[in-house]
């Protein structure tokens, strides 16, 4: 019998990624990001609860993430579900469970700075620099890129 590990979520960035470095070398980034759930109680109230999330993003796509994202910033991420535990400093065995993201698409939303976009966040590459750099697509996954010569403007 097959076993389905995926989790989906949408929602905001609770802080700014950080980017670290395995000891060899390999990108690794974590965020966290909020959902949110709104019901009408059996009182006719509205009511509302928030979860938090962590995420996990490796190699191509944890730079992309570090790059782009910020806090505040509206995100769909597709991935598994992964515990990790470890013995903290005051010897009790701690827990846990992240999102090890698969695809990040970076959507509409506020940043920190207020501002509001559909797209993603990315500076305008200068005419030098477009020989050699590349942006990611509006669907960050893990090897997906476009050279920014395939750009139309």
């Amino acid at each position: 019998m097959q076993s389905l590990n995926r989790a989906e979520i949408i929602g905001n960035l609770t802080r700014d990624p950080e980017l670290r470095y395995t000891p060899n070398g390999q990108p690794v980034v974590s965020f966290g990001v909020a959902t949110n759930i709104v019901w009408t109680d059996k009182n006719g109230e509205k009511q509302q609860k928030t979860e938090f999330h962590n995420v996990v993003a490796w190699r191509k796509l944890a730079e992309i993430c570090s790059q782009y994202l910020k806090k505040g910033r509206q995100v769909y991420v597709e991935g598994r579900l992964e515990t990790r535990n470890w013995e903290g400093q005051d010897g009790i065995k701690r827990y846990r469970t992240e999102i090890i993201a698969s695809n990040v698409v970076f959507l509409g939303g506020r940043g920190e700075d207020g501002s509001t976009s559909t797209e993603p966040v990315a500076a305008a590459p200068t005419e030098d620099s477009a020989k050699s750099k590349k942006v990611p697509s509006k669907k960050a996954s893990g090897e997906e890129e476009v050279n920014i010569e395939d750009i139309p403007f």
